[in-house]
């Protein structure tokens, strides 16, 4: 026998109190295994927990100290032993002694005086169950783990595809790329906020959240449709301007739909960015647009961004226009309570507006974003 088979060889643990019943299994079993024996059940639970762990236990029933059936016990209960299939070998011939020994766990129950050949049998046919089983729950580990680096790439993908798109939106706007992170984050602490609320928990689930997080960036991803001359003016829109200026809704969401119609497939989280790019600029009272929704039938993301993109457009800086101080912002808000914002959602707001005021200090505009922003802005409006 080379050493190749040696390698090969499965080990079988023999637990016997009595010397001559061990000499008798193992020189049964060494022609065709490696051979572990332990006079008693401590030392058999010691050499089954090791890093050399027998693939195989043969175990007798009625010893001193720890009799088989707490042996067995045991090695159920331990997470690194569980799987080693255990024989029981004994003079114990009772069907109840059979069956306490099965419920506990043993794959099989021999009684002595034994015939070799049933016992090589035996020992033959659950060592390939064995085998079939570590190699299944191997694949299946590996499965496990392709899946779940597949699944962190397609998160990954789903992440860089969101930033590059709402990016391409913010290089033709007044905003910032800080008032993407400002926004998703707003809308992530009130929803958050509200996930316990009556009217709103149902849907402000840990998954739907993080949905909502992921889709935020894409609100104003319309805007790359709307031209330079309105897109880019610094002071009021005339009526017809602000009216090509409303369109970047629908144009979010068109283009939104364009990607899942090229993809042949709808995507969850891009049902969440579509109902935002369309419905945040809608109103609680129905003065809103695209559609003049009104209550309950808008959306609950665009409800949330409604709050969100109205309280960064109030606190930040732009090339046109100083920031307001938090209090004001909060105050002028106040106004729209019931008619801008629903009720409920405003309140919450009002409730953990320190931490909205924590959000946007820790993306606060730098003088180097906004001075990058405002040559972008001179350069498109000359070119």
């Amino acid at each position: 026998m080379d050493g190749l088979d040696l390698i090969k060889k499965s080990t079988v643990l023999v637990v016997d109190d009595t010397p001559d019943n061990l000499t008798l299994m193992s020189n049964l079993l060494k022609d065709d295994y490696k051979v572990k024996i332990a006079i008693g059940g401590e030392k058999a639970l010691k050499i089954a927990a090791s890093d050399a762990s027998p693939d195989l236990i043969l175990l007798d029933i009625m010893m001193p100290g720890m009799d088989g059936y707490e042996v067995c016990r045991r090695l159920k209960l331990d997470p690194k032993t569980l799987d080693i299939p255990v024989i029981f070998l004994t003079a114990k011939t009772e069907v109840e002694d059979e069956k306490k020994g099965l419920e506990l766990g043993a794959v099989d129950y021999i009684t002595k005086p034994i015939s070799p050949p049933i016992v090589m049998a035996r020992v033959k046919n659950h060592l390939a169950l064995k085998s079939m089983a570590d190699f299944l729950r191997d694949k299946n580990d590996f499965l496990e783990l392709e899946v779940e680096k597949r699944t962190r790439e397609v998160v990954a993908i789903q992440d860089v595809t969101i930033l590059v798109m709402a990016s391409l939106a913010e290089t033709r706007d007044s905003d910032t790329g800080n008032h993407i992170r400002r926004t998703q984050f707003y809308v992530k602490a009130l929803a958050e906020r509200l996930r316990d609320h009556p009217r709103f928990g149902w849907f402000l689930t840990e998954t739907n959240i993080n949905m909502l997080f992921k889709s935020a960036p894409l609100h104003d991803i319309g805007k790359v449709g709307i031209p330079d001359r309105i897109l880019l003016k610094p002071g009021r829109f005339e009526p017809h301007e602000f009216e090509i200026m409303k369109t970047h809704t629908t144009l979010g969401r068109d283009a939104i739909e364009h990607a899942e119609t090229a993809l042949g497939t709808s995507v969850e989280f891009l049902s969440f960015a579509k109902s935002i790019a369309l419905s945040h600029q809608e109103k609680w009272d129905g003065s809103g647009y695209p559609h003049g929704l009104a209550g309950d039938n808008i959306p609950i993301p665009a409800r949330l961004m409604a709050v969100a993109d109205v309280y960064d457009a109030l606190i930040s800086r732009r090339v046109y226009k100083e920031g307001m101080p938090h209090e004001k912002a909060v105050q002028i808000m106040i106004e729209g309570r019931g008619t801008h914002f629903d009720a409920d959602m405003f309140d919450a707001f009002v409730e953990i507006q320190e931490e909205f005021r924590a959000i946007a200090r820790r993306f606060v505009d730098s003088d180097a974003d906004m001075e990058k922003k405002n040559e972008y802005l001179t350069r498109a409006g000359t070119a």
